[in-house]
């Protein structure tokens, strides 16, 4: 008998290209199932939706600063004159088919993609999914949030109206403020003097080509190649180890799952889109370098930055006929710099300040490694201030108080409040720490009081059960550097006498110092024991 087409076709593809041996251990492959898992899949599909709805928006959208006389839909603009670049928003606003609603989508996609690539990259922190063997797919998550959030800027600043048009002359700012090639980067990205003619054209083939396909080559590289080579992470548990991963295979369960999250992904970005405005071009007009607005707030992703420049004093430099605006450079140069920079390198600093190379499976809780969880906090704390002084005017408006009064409150906030976060999060992580201590050595309370024969009255106590207790056992302490601390008369050894092994040894303390060693042995009986209860 003739064998069947199709089987000749898959037969064929195999013998050429072999992926019959990788498709059979892909469908296998195990994903344990915890709702943190997929938050890295409302990135994904939010990602989808922003390249469908892009493709939408760029067969309509002129990007082009040339004047036009608006002749559109819209009445209260009929008349002005206005780039071609804003006329074409409206168009697509007012005038094409779902146009308005597509905006939206675009937008508010791309809002929940940030947030959920920074929500994924805080539960990678705080469990410690970084480290060996994903250091690699660590720092590819990094690269994509920035340029995201990068792509996110040029995005919104392409309809060239009021409030973008800031935008833009902010980042023109900032580009000048760089010292030596300043003016030069900023006449190679505008074309001649603010705003020019080519910044919009510009921008757009940034948004939609340059920026686009490098995400094209990274995301498939971070959620699919190198997630597929490797066993995926899971938290502690009982049956669980770095070589043994509890869950559901790939097909069929993980990929209905998946689906039917994707269809509720889908489903609340278009609940937003058509619930809530947003970015609303036509109320604030054509882009006019001599007009300012009140109350301009970017899109939440770029707060911080805003924030940051809100706060820096007017400080600059002024040496050898060259001005160094510092009120600039610092805000919107190195803070961000040194933040992605901090980011990049922080698996590699903690792998060198433990001396811990083993490959990781397993995940942290946040309370298993307190130095970390504090750092962590302490980035969120400094984040989230830089992002509320981003609204100092709107805070100062709404609570009435003097706007003054808030910028200096948050000039100290972001110092203190690091600080603060980090100790109050390394405290509590070892509080947790300690609890976890009591119930392994004595269990946990009943609700239950007994009398002894001696007249006590004491609370019964259960041991955990097995589950509970295999998570807490789960833990892996980090690793103490005994060869560079001190001997017994205080001296330090040769190897640990340089400024570099002085740093790490510090380091190596801050991961180590007060955490607990689990403890040994069985579980610990109080005297009261429930064959002690009296009868009735």
């Amino acid at each position: 008998m003739a064998a069947r087409p199709l089987s000749e076709v898959v037969r064929g593809v195999d013998e050429r290209l072999g992926p019959a041996g990788f498709l059979k251990k892909a469908l296998k492959k195990v994903f344990p199932d915890h709702w943190t898992f997929l938050l890295g899949e409302v990135a994904m599909y939010s990602f989808v939706i922003i390249v469908l709805t892009g493709i939408f928006l760029t067969l309509f959208f002129n990007p082009s600063m040339k004047d036009v006389v608006y002749r559109g839909s819209y009445v209260p603009l009929r008349g002005v004159r206005m780039s071609q670049a804003y006329e074409s928003t409206l168009r697509i606003s007012f005038d094409v088919r779902g146009g308005l609603l597509v905006r939206q989508l675009h937008h508010w996609a791309t809002i929940v993609f940030l947030g959920a690539i920074i929500a994924h990259m805080l539960r990678n922190f705080f469990t410690g999914a970084f480290r060996k063997p994903r250091e690699l797919n660590w720092v590819i998550g990094v690269i994509l949030f920035l340029l995201v959030m990068l792509n996110g800027l040029f995005g919104y600043s392409l309809p060239d109206d009021l409030l973008s048009g800031t935008g833009i002359r902010i980042l023109e700012g900032v580009l000048l403020s760089i010292p030596i090639v300043g003016s030069y980067l900023t006449m190679f990205l505008f074309g001649g003097a603010f705003p020019g003619e080519l910044i919009i054209p510009r921008l757009f083939t940034i948004h939609i080509l340059l920026i686009p396909l490098i995400l094209l080559a990274l995301i498939p590289l971070h959620a699919v190649v190198l997630t597929w080579r490797q066993t995926h992470t899971q938290f502690p548990g009982r049956g669980r180890t770095d070589r043994v991963v509890e869950g559901k295979p790939f097909w069929p369960s993980f990929i209905i799952k998946t689906l039917a999250f994707q269809m509720w992904v889908f489903f609340v970005i278009s609940l937003l889109a058509v619930t809530f405005q947003v970015n609303p071009i036509w109320l604030f007009g054509p882009y006019n370098p001599g007009h300012i607005s009140a109350g301009s707030q970017p899109d939440w992703y770029m707060g911080w930055l805003e924030g940051s420049l809100r706060l820096m004093p007017g400080w600059e430099i002024n040496a050898f006929g060259h001005t160094i605006p510092l009120n600039v450079l610092i805000p919107a140069l190195l803070v961000p710099g040194m933040l992605f920079t901090v980011l990049a390198v922080y698996p590699f600093l903690e792998r060198w300040a433990i001396g811990d190379y083993r490959v990781h499976n397993l995940l942290d809780r946040p309370r298993d490694v307190p130095a970390r969880t504090g750092i962590g906090m302490a980035g969120v704390t400094f984040y989230g201030l830089l992002w509320m002084a981003g609204a100092n005017d709107i805070i100062a408006k709404t609570f009435h108080i003097p706007l003054y009064g808030t910028t200096w409150f948050f000039r100290f906030a972001v110092i203190i409040g690091p600080i603060l976060a980090f100790a109050i999060s390394r405290r509590v992580a070892l509080g947790l720490q300690r609890r976890e201590m009591e119930m392994l050595r004595h269990g946990i309370e009943s609700g239950e009081i007994i009398r002894r024969p001696s007249g006590e009255y004491e609370e019964t106590e259960h041991p955990l059960d097995a589950d509970e207790e295999a998570v807490i056992r789960g833990r892996r302490l980090p690793h103490r550097l005994p060869e560079l601390e001190p001997d017994r008369a205080g001296v330090e050894p040769k190897e640990a006498r340089s400024p570099t092994a002085r740093l790490r040894r510090r380091l190596n303390r801050l991961y180590t110092e007060d955490v607990l060693p689990l403890p040994d042995g069985d579980h610990e009986e109080r005297p009261a024991i429930e064959s002690e209860r009296p009868s009735p």
